[in-house]
């Protein structure tokens, strides 16, 4: 885990052009279109050589994007850690609650907690495995959840 967290830290979906709400297909078209474009064998013979190793790199750095955003359960867990931080660059954490302390809605499976604003956070029983943070859904406050207390 800690290696896919330094891993995380790049933009991914910057590095293949695309937007994170980019269908798979998309993700895959874009990653295939730069593979050609930055591939070793498909550089001129008379590019410098720094140019032919940035080129190198580039395509490095592509094969890497493609690795975590085309396979779902690495996509997935990349997104959940690109949300969490960007939820920590937002705002500082109003506090930290215990999972068995949000009421948990049958109707949609989900756990839910009330805001000091009057709004809600919620989160779905999945989700509840895998994040820490949760925003409110009316203003700028966020929760930590912890999952043993």
């Amino acid at each position: 885990m800690m290696a896919f967290e330094q891993i995380s830290r790049k933009d991914w979906y910057s590095i293949l052009g695309a937007d994170p709400s980019a269908s798979m297909s998309d993700l895959k078209q874009k990653y295939q279109k730069l593979v050609l474009m930055y591939h070793p064998d498909k550089q001129s013979t008379d590019v410098p050589a720094g140019a032919v190793e940035e080129c190198i790199q580039k395509f490095i750095e592509i094969d890497q994007a493609w690795k975590i955003l085309g396979n779902e359960e690495t996509k997935k867990e990349y997104d959940l850690q690109r949300h969490e931080d960007n939820l920590r660059n937002r705002g500082a954490i109003d506090a930290q609650v215990c999972l068995e302390d949000l009421s948990w809605n049958e109707d949609d499976d989900s756990f839910s907690l009330s805001c000091r604003c009057g709004g809600k956070y919620s989160v779905s029983k999945d989700e509840a495995e895998e994040v820490n943070l949760i925003s409110c859904d009316t203003c700028s406050l966020i929760i930590e959840l912890l999952h043993y207390c």
